[in-house]
């Protein structure tokens, strides 16, 4: 059994679709929305001739985990599964869940660079980190058509920022009006979308729940609340900060990011959070995939230095990321962190820049100052 989960509109049901065609055997699909395929699921009946049982947007069924492990229990010997789900999939899968060591859980996201430019081959961690290529034209002008878009597949197949811009404000609507009203326990649903509205400017600094609390006049425990909410909604997600004592790193603080980087106005940013995003899928990638542990953090110090992220191999600092909108010299909070933790890899990668070139080691880093898509391109 296979578990998908992922935003809303991000191609779950689309490549659910597909696997059903290239399918060897009959395969058969019920989507949760649909009434008549829901009466079907609540009363269990499924087609016994299918090989291929597909269940979409199960994580509407409040009894969804009980329920499936039912239907695995009796006849996972004949029937593979297939289940999607833009929420609680995976929210509600950790300690005590009925389903442990039945599936396999993945996560699908919104379109990247490398996805789209197909080189033909996912690199190894190490040729991703060593192998950095230069990017066409086209590859550049790929990037820029993704942050303007995003990497949703209907505003960037539309091509047109107008078809993007009516997509992403029904999304929030949809959201808001639907996800959240058929899963949680919420009445103030016009304050939420205030939520929603406000926390663009939040990305790139420091996340104050405090802040937001008094903006919207709402208790510190309702913040936390809805922003854990849309957490598990796929619509935000946080990254913790990278901190060791000796280095006086902030320890509790976090940053916040869309799946939907388009929802960021400003450009620096907007391009902060496309490559949050890139980092989390390839942090995804190894561990739904591979089998290894990675954390995407960032590092920021109580005197103020602050590298926009690092990523973590097995709870050890393995690469650290800067992100600039134009720059070609090394960045001094990056150097200093450098200088301080062992790290095997850093790269400074500049939206505007086109140098690429190796200053010399740092604590026996190798660091890469390039082009944001010659190293968005290695990744997943």
């Amino acid at each position: 059994m296979v578990i998908l989960a992922g935003p809303r509109q991000c191609g779950k049901t689309t490549l659910a679709n597909d696997i059903a065609i290239k399918w060897d055997g009959e395969t058969v699909s019920y989507n949760w929305d649909i009434e008549e395929q829901r009466r079907q699921i609540l009363k269990s009946q499924i087609d016994n001739k299918a090989k291929l049982w597909i269940f979409d947007e199960l994580h509407k069924f409040r009894r969804w985990r009980n329920w499936l492990k039912g239907q695995y229990d009796q006849h996972h010997s004949k029937h593979s599964f297939f289940v999607t789900g833009s929420a609680k999939l995976d929210a509600y899968s950790r300690g005590g869940d009925s389903l442990q060591g039945r599936y396999y859980f993945h996560r699908l996201h919104p379109f990247t660079l490398a996805e789209i430019l197909n080189r033909g081959k996912i690199l190894s961690v190490e040729e991703a980190m060593q192998m950095l290529q230069p990017v066409s034209s086209g590859g550049q002008k790929t990037l820029k058509t993704l942050l303007t878009l995003g990497g949703f597949p209907e505003p960037y197949s539309s091509q047109s920022e107008q078809e993007a811009a009516r997509w992403r404000l029904t999304y929030s609507s949809r959201i808001i009006r639907d996800e959240i009203r058929s899963l949680e326990q919420i009445q103030d649903l016009d304050r939420v979308q205030l939520l929603v509205e406000r926390l663009p400017v939040t990305v790139g600094s420091v996340l104050s729940l405090n802040s937001l609390r008094e903006d919207l006049e709402v208790a510190f425990e309702t913040i936390r609340n809805w922003v854990n909410i849309l957490e598990r909604l796929y619509a935000v997600f946080r990254v913790p900060p990278f901190g060791r004592p000796r280095i006086k790193a902030v320890k509790k603080e976090q940053k916040l990011y869309f799946w939907d980087w388009a929802h960021v106005e400003k450009e620096s940013a907007r391009l902060e959070n496309l490559v949050a995003m890139h980092l989390l899928r390839f942090v995804h990638w190894q561990e739904d995939v591979n089998g290894e542990k990675w954390e995407l953090r960032y590092f920021r110090d109580v005197v103020g230095h602050e590298v926009d992220f690092i990523l973590l191999r097995k709870e050890k600092p393995y690469c650290a990321i800067e992100v600039k909108t134009e720059s070609d010299s090394l960045d001094p909070n990056l150097k200093y962190l450098l200088e301080r933790v062992k790290i095997p890899y850093a790269f400074q990668i500049n939206l505007k820049g086109e140098k690429d070139w190796s200053p010399p080691s740092i604590n026996g880093s190798i660091i890469r100052i390039a082009p944001v898509a010659h190293f968005l391109a290695q990744l997943i």
